[in-house]
């Protein structure tokens, strides 16, 4: 494996086929280059957009329970 390369699982899921007719429209028309990176890629960003709102609510959760205690 590269050194650029992390480990991978795989995931499977179903999708409209409409949803699917656009994914495959962009990567046709070179806007990335095959279905997993177009996919990976959709979840990357994602996850960056809601980063800051899950370490928000994670601190929250940590103050309360520090200031209510865990019972």
């Amino acid at each position: 494996m590269p050194d650029d390369e992390s480990p991978t699982v795989t995931l499977s899921t179903e999708v409209p086929v409409a949803l699917f007719a656009e994914l495959h429209a962009l990567v046709v028309k070179g806007w990335s280059r095959d279905l997993d990176d177009l996919v990976l890629d959709a979840l990357r960003r994602y996850a960056e957009s809601h980063r800051d709102s899950l370490m928000e609510e994670l601190v929250r959760e940590d103050v309360d329970w520090g200031l209510h205690g865990g019972d």
